[in-house]
């Protein structure tokens, strides 16, 4: 025989019709109290939903549970381990279950622990800093000089690479009579300034410039040598530099670093000159695109010498090369004549000899 629904639970006046429009008859089995027949299913969603303090109970034995109770419990997430048990054995049965819901003594599970949030570190002190420093004078005009450079000439860059056996066979069979005879170790800025001196004798245009709509061409070679300082990079110019020996362009060269890092060139040794000679490859350049110095047309950069395998004579060989860059004026220098000027400074220096009888 079917027993009736239990009376609904007592609910605040706000929520009462909402719970007993809710309530649906749960069927029991034969033989239970009549008040557990039916569970208000309204009140266990509620009890569900609202958070239920933590059990610290283990869950029961899963053999200590009817299945109904167990199903139901787990219905409706409930810690059925809190529920007093009265079925034979200790067992729990659904009525138990309904009976603490309508009791209010039923308890949602605990959720599972949530992993503890983890502690806010306090925001750590940045060790990134920033400084704000003026520029020197010394830095002023070399930035002006250069975006000059880049806002009124016509620049492009040719490349082509040298051997230097012969100038390094030079300076090892040379270098103790050399320093002995003249005082200073024999470098090879000399040998470039002499092959550029012959080079600007067969192309003058590279040593040329342009005055308004003018081109002026020297027959004099006054060449700039790029030379670090603390205070940045510097041009002295090396004057006269067609007229000078070997020993004499070394020691003025060596002159020129040494006062540069004392801050002791004096203003007018950085005017002047109609073409530029950097040397990247003292720190290590394999491959640069110099920027001119202004007004010149031409500025020759040099870089790091290394061992690479080229062809000779059908035979791949190993030989000290040099890759050379020409930046020029385009305004004023031409494609074949950059060319042929860096080909005359790339033979200059691949057979020296040619510096001594002018070829």
């Amino acid at each position: 025989e079917a027993a009736s629904p239990p009376p609904a639970p007592v609910a605040d006046k706000a929520g009462s019709e909402a719970t007993a429009a809710a309530a649906a008859p749960v069927p029991v089995a034969a033989g239970e109290k009549k008040a557990d027949d039916t569970a208000p299913v309204s009140a266990v969603a509620a009890q569900a939903a609202a958070p239920g303090p933590s059990v610290a109970a283990a869950a029961a034995p899963l053999d200590a549970m009817g299945p109904a109770g167990r199903t139901l419990g787990d219905t409706y997430n409930l810690d059925i381990a809190s529920t007093a048990a009265s079925g034979r054995d200790g067992r729990l049965t659904k009525g138990d279950v309904l009976t603490a819901i309508e009791a209010g003594t039923a308890k949602v599970k605990a959720s599972a622990a949530a992993p503890a949030a983890a502690a806010v570190a306090a925001p750590a002190v940045s060790t990134r800093r920033e400084e704000r420093v003026r520029m020197t004078r010394l830095r002023q005009t070399i930035a002006r000089r250069l975006k000059e450079a880049q806002n009124t000439a016509a620049m492009l860059t040719t490349f082509n690479d040298v051997d230097m056996t012969a100038v390094m066979a030079a300076r090892v069979r040379y270098k103790d009579l050399f320093e002995k005879k003249h005082g200073v170790r024999l470098g090879l800025m000399s040998f470039f300034s002499q092959a550029v001196v012959l080079a600007l004798r067969d192309v003058p245009a590279v040593g040329a410039s342009v005055e308004g709509d003018e081109i002026v061409y020297r027959n004099y070679a006054d060449l700039g040598i790029a030379v670090s300082s603390p205070g940045g990079l510097v041009v002295p110019v090396l004057r006269n530099a067609d007229k000078l020996s070997f020993a004499d362009t070394e020691k003025a060269i060596g002159d020129f670093g040494k006062r540069a890092q004392a801050g002791q060139l004096k203003i007018e040794e950085l005017q002047g000159g109609n073409f530029t000679i950097s040397n990247g490859g003292v720190f290590g350049s394999l491959m640069s695109t110099p920027i001119l110095n202004t007004p010149q047309s031409g500025v020759l950069g040099l870089h790091r010498i290394e061992d690479r395998p080229v062809v000779r004579d059908g035979q791949i060989v190993i030989r000290p090369m040099m890759y050379l860059a020409l930046s020029y004026d385009h305004r004023v220098v031409d494609g074949r004549e950059a060319v042929t000027f860096l080909v005359r400074v790339k033979e200059a220096i691949e057979d020296p000899a040619r510096l001594l009888i002018d070829l």
